[in-house]
């Protein structure tokens, strides 16, 4: 994972031509702990999230990434971030680990076939599995978004509704994953209107209010 990332965001805003979605935004994700960004549906949870992963631009306001003293150039935001939200998508031909082989070229990475397999086994899927992801449940497919975000070890995780197609046993193992990952020192911004998922951190960006 390399050194812990500090997020900050200050007075934050974005409108699409007349319509202003939030103004005045501002938080702070720290190492070890997870940020939750919350409020009604249409109050922009998504729209921050991408503001925050460098997707976007925002309309004002500042974002920054922090290695001890020193700020990280946008240019490199992508190579530590991992992204977990309903706008992603599986290639549907292809099975689990083949869609994790397509994923770590893409990111240049230099993966053996053992350590994808063991990304698969983490989030519940069958390495050995030949189904595609066509013949994939929904819980399942977010299961493999799971572990394409883990592929490069990410300082920061970015969660948009994650366990909106699990069934229970599936949002137990998220929570505990979760944790696990915050424990181990990564920068967690979890967006959710779940009350369990609300729970699963302190710090809190209510939008909307």
């Amino acid at each position: 994972m390399g050194a812990s990332v500090v997020l900050s965001f200050d007075s934050v805003g974005k409108r699409f031509d007349e319509r202003v979605i939030f103004r005045g935004v501002s938080g702070r994700a720290e190492p070890a702990r997870v940020l939750v960004i919350t409020g009604p549906n249409g109050s922009g949870k998504s729209t921050l999230l991408s503001i925050l992963c460098g997707l976007q631009r925002p309309t004002r306001g500042t974002v920054r990434y922090q290695r001890g003293d020193v700020e990280v150039p946008r240019a490199l935001w992508r190579t530590m971030l991992g992204v977990v939200a309903p706008a992603m998508s599986v290639y549907e031909e292809l099975t689990g680990l083949e869609n994790l082989r397509f994923f770590a070229r893409v990111r240049g990475l230099t993966v053996d076939e053992a350590f994808l397999e063991g990304c698969l086994e983490t989030v519940g899927l069958d390495p050995r599995r030949r189904t595609v992801a066509r013949g994939y449940s929904t819980g399942m497919q977010q299961r493999l978004k799971i572990a394409q975000a883990m592929l490069h070890d990410p300082a920061v995780l970015f969660l948009d509704e994650p366990g909106s197609n699990l069934d229970p046993a599936g949002q137990d193992w998220l929570e505990d994953w979760v944790a696990e990952r915050a424990e181990g020192g990564a920068t967690v911004v979890l967006a959710t209107n779940d009350r369990r998922e609300m729970e699963w951190g302190r710090d809190r960006v209510v939008l909307g209010a």
